[in-house]
C-alpha cells in the first residue's frame, strides 16, 4: 500500500461527494474550461483560491508562485496570462497576496537564504521604493503594508504585459484587480486597484 494512500482515499471520497450532488459534473468538466477569472496568487498552502472563493473546479484559472510576483522574465507567469486572456477569454485577472507572507517577510528580514534570494529581489525593490512610507512602522505593520504594496505593484506589472496591452488595444474588456487575504480571519480585502484600461494606470 502506498504511503500516500490516504490522499487517494481523500480523492475518492471527494469525487463521490461531487457526483452525489451533480452526477454529470465530471463529464461536463472534461469537455473544456470557461473560467471568467485568472488568479495570480502566492504558493502558500494556506491560500487555496477555489476554496476561499467557494468556486468549483473549472471556474478559476490559477497561477501561483512565492509572494505572487509578476515579472517580465517569468515565462511561466506570462504564458499563463496569455493563455488565460487569449484562449480562455477570462474577463478578470486577480492578483491576490496575503498577510503574514513568508516571501514578503523574508524580503524585510534581508538575510541570505540561497537561490530564493534572486526571486525575493523583486520584493526588496518594492521595499526600497516605499522606504519612506515603511520606515516609521512597527515590524508587524511593515510586513502587512509591504504585502499590500507588493500586490499593488504586481497589478501594475500585469497591466504592462504585452498580452494585457494588446487586449486593451483591441478594445476587449479586461479588468485587473488587487486583493489581499487575511489568514487570521479567512477573509479577502479589496485594495481598490481595479484597472480596466491604460487610462486607469
Amino acid at each position: 500500500m502506498s504511503k500516500l494512500q490516504h490522499l487517494f482515499d481523500n480523492n475518492t471520497a471527494w469525487a463521490k461527494s461531487v457526483t452525489d450532488g451533480d452526477p454529470d459534473f465530471f463529464n461536463r468538466s472534461a469537455q473544456g474550461q470557461t473560467p471568467e477569472y485568472l488568479w495570480i496568487g502566492c504558493a502558500d498552502s494556506r491560500v487555496p483560491p477555489n476554496q476561499l472563493l467557494n468556486l468549483a473546479p473549472g471556474e478559476i484559472f490559477v497561477h501561483r508562485n512565492i509572494a505572487n510576483v509578476v515579472v517580465a522574465d517569468d515565462i511561466s507567469c506570462l504564458s499563463v496570462i496569455q493563455f488565460a486572456v487569449e484562449a480562455l477569454k477570462v474577463k478578470h485577472i486577480i492578483v491576490c497576496g496575503h498577510y503574514r507572507c513568508g516571501g514578503v517577510n523574508a524580503a524585510i528580514d534581508d538575510k541570505p537564504l540561497g537561490l530564493i534570494d534572486n526571486w525575493l529581489a523583486h520584493i526588496k525593490k518594492i521595499k526600497d521604493h516605499y522606504a519612506d512610507e515603511l520606515a516609521p512602522l512597527s515590524l508587524e505593520q511593515k510586513q502587512a503594508r509591504l504585502a499590500e504594496l507588493n500586490v499593488i505593484e504586481q497589478v501594475k506589472n500585469v497591466c504592462q504585459t504585452d498580452t494585457v496591452q494588446k487586449t486593451w488595444g483591441n478594445g476587449t474588456a479586461l479588468s485587473v484587480h488587487g486583493w489581499i487575504y487575511d489568514l487570521g480571519s479567512g477573509t479577502l480585502k479589496d485594495l481598490n486597484t481595479d484597472i480596466e484600461s491604460n487610462n486607469d494606470l
